[in-house]
């Protein structure tokens, strides 16, 4: 067919035209990759990622049309996941997927949005019947009764927010970083998790000011919590004794460091899992702490669906806690708690 001929038919024929033809070249990893491979880059296992994760964050994308070519919800998930379990810069992950850094960014914040949205059906206390199987699980540990928590605090490093007030994200390290509260129980499952307080500012502060305090001091949480040195003893909120003396003080310090090492671990597995964690989050804060969350509705994610935990990473980046010094009632209950039940 000639030029002129060519023409004569579209002018006959206006609307039998080849329509433009988009074509993205982006390989699927869960073709590309065996399960074990998958697993490892994106700490899921593609039943899980496919069946679970994407009909999760992407509830009604049947709905959506093709327009402006977008990027599949499956690459969408893969891209955060990919962030999250590595902590690689965006520009990385976008050269993975042959997509740009900004388009990376977007995403990983849409994501960590809808995740952290999920915050209220994956990261929550035992219900009233499920608390006394949890008291059992914490017992079996080391004898130690009544606990339904164990509480601590973990510094998430971050870039320097701004040049106005971001003296108060550096912490007693000298580095900067968002200090997470967590409340952890027997499986490494999270309960409870408060992700938007400077590196500065104190582990009893964060408590107190904290939903989770409010619930245990108008009685909706029935137990107790262990915490480190770093909390004031109450009647619910357990700590160890500074200069043990009596051979009951000692059995209580030994119960109460085996019981909390719980969350010890958590903190090591949390991010090893999640190795943005444990690496400076570039993103801007309302992002950041998003993420934080997102990586706890993740971590419950997994111990719902019975993934493979990963060895605990070395916490090499303690932040000195300074002791809260006991009150004369703090001392008393916690002296009538050992004498009831460790004499």
């Amino acid at each position: 067919m000639s030029f002129e001929e060519f023409i004569e038919y579209m002018y006959d024929n206006p609307y039998n035209y080849l329509s433009r033809r988009y074509l993205r070249d982006a390989e699927n990893p869960i073709e590309v990759f065996d399960e074990n491979e998958f697993k490892i880059r994106f700490r899921f296992t593609k039943n899980i990622v496919a069946e679970f994760l994407l009909p999760l964050l992407f509830q009604n994308s049947a709905n959506c049309n093709n327009r402006g070519l977008p990027i599949p919800p499956i690459i969408q998930v893969l891209v955060a996941l990919r962030f999250y379990a590595t902590g690689n810069f965006q520009i990385v992950c976008g050269d993975l997927h042959k997509i740009s850094q900004s388009v990376i960014s977007k995403i990983v914040a849409n994501i960590s949005k809808a995740l952290a949205l999920k915050i209220g059906r994956f990261v929550k206390f035992p219900d009233a019947p499920e608390q006394a199987n949890v008291k059992m699980q914490f017992h079996r540990v080391a004898g130690f009764p009544g606990v339904i928590g164990c509480i601590d605090c973990t510094h998430i490093p971050i870039k320097n927010p701004n040049r106005q007030n971001g003296e108060v994200f550096r912490n007693r390290k000298g580095w900067f970083s968002i200090n997470v509260q967590i409340v952890c129980g027997p499986q490494m499952e999270i309960y409870d998790i408060v992700a938007r307080w400077p590196g500065s500012v104190h582990d009893s502060r964060i408590f107190t000011n904290s939903r989770c305090h409010m619930r245990f001091e108008e009685r909706e949480l029935a137990g107790l919590l262990i915490g480190d040195s770093g909390y004031a003893q109450s009647s619910y909120m357990y700590t160890p004794v500074h200069n043990p003396q009596t051979q009951p003080e000692f059995r209580y310090n030994r119960a109460h460091i085996s019981t909390r090492n719980i969350i010890e671990r958590f903190n090591g597995v949390w991010k090893r899992r999640f190795a943005c964690l444990n690496r400076k989050l570039q993103n801007n804060l309302p992002n950041t702490c998003n993420i934080i969350v997102a990586c706890a509705v993740l971590h419950n994610i997994s111990i719902e669906t019975n993934q493979e935990i990963p060895e605990p990473m070395p916490n090499l980046d303690v932040v000195p806690v300074l002791h809260s010094s006991d009150t004369a009632r703090g001392s008393v209950i916690r002296a009538a708690f050992i004498a009831r039940h460790f004499s």
